[in-house]
């Protein structure tokens, strides 16, 4: 059996991971949350990697969160997620860990791609202001496994995740995507009886959303059938406006007010697609659709005001 560690196994696209490795019972798997190794500490890193000698490494390990967040704390996101890939690359290399992964993000394409954006658009223009301190420190964790490749010939390869959703997402109205936040603020405007709310930008931007449980399932197949040096979309290609998902959120949680949008604020990139040909050659199709999974999510949310257990990012 294959020995796997997932690396940030707590977060959403961790938890997801395990899931479907646990389905298919043929690994051994090493769930390591920030709770169990401060992968920012590159000794503490390298003796738990020691200690399990992993055959593959998932690197869903980082610090994220939305535009608020990018824009107040540019140090904190660029610092702490270059700590936490070189560190899990550094040991994985000492102990010749055979696949490692990185889960890099679809903000490091540039502002103004082309699209649906293709995996060679890296490094063509110029990235969006309000998350580039984000985008730059996976932009280096992508060349660094360009760079182990070349040096040590390692089969290592950098996946491109679209905008990810589904349980154990964070709702923190401080961190949190847009996906979640808009849940999180229509369902509190309901329980307040508030008769609107009020939402950040013009809402015309197009975003592509991935459940969870999709990518997780597309992730497994590309680390089966994938192995190029370049990074590879994983995504829906398909995308919504955020007025119209702001809609169907609505719809969703069952809010009566109004929804008023503060064009004051940034609406970030206007338009992120993603090409998934690659994707779709390797076999892969979804099989949740945005408005099951909006359902789904938002269920899940509510069980888990109810349930301590899920540590809720509120």
């Amino acid at each position: 059996m294959k020995k796997w560690l997932v690396a940030g196994s707590s977060g959403m696209a961790g938890r997801a991971i395990v899931r479907a490795l646990e389905a298919r019972g043929d690994s051994k798997i090493y769930k390591v949350s920030t709770d169990v190794c401060d992968f920012r500490d590159s000794i503490k890193t390298l003796e738990l990697f020691q200690e399990i000698r992993p055959d593959i490494v998932v690197d869903a390990a980082a610090k994220v969160g939305g535009i608020v967040a990018n824009s107040d704390k540019p140090v904190d996101f660029l610092l702490e997620n270059m700590q936490i890939q070189n560190n899990l690359m550094s040991a994985s290399h000492e102990v010749r860990v055979e696949k490692f992964v990185f889960l890099s993000s679809s903000c490091v394409y540039p502002k103004f791609a082309s699209q649906p954006i293709k995996e060679n658009s890296l490094m063509t223009g110029v990235l969006e202001e309000t998350n580039s301190a984000y985008a730059v420190a996976k932009i280096s964790g992508m060349r660094l496994i360009e760079a182990y490749r070349e040096q040590f010939g390692y089969s290592w390869i950098s996946v491109m995740p679209t905008n990810l959703f589904g349980p154990f997402d964070n709702f923190s109205t401080e961190t949190s995507h847009v996906l979640p936040a808009l849940i999180r603020k229509f369902h509190d405007a309901k329980i307040k009886k508030e008769s609107s709310v009020v939402l950040w930008g013009t809402g015309k931007p197009l975003r592509e959303f991935m459940h969870v449980t999709d990518f997780s399932d597309a992730l497994l197949m590309v680390i089966e059938k994938y192995n190029d040096s370049e990074t590879i979309n994983i995504g829906t290609g398909e995308d919504i406006s955020i007025i119209d998902l702001a809609h169907k959120i609505k719809e969703v949680v069952d809010f009566n007010g109004d929804i008023i949008w503060d064009i004051t604020k940034p609406d970030g990139t206007p338009k992120k697609q993603l090409d998934v040909s690659k994707l779709k050659q390797l076999g892969f199709s979804k099989h949740i659709s945005l408005d099951i999974g909006l359902e789904e999510t938002y269920s899940w949310f509510l069980k888990a005001l109810e349930n301590d257990s899920f540590k809720l990012k509120l």
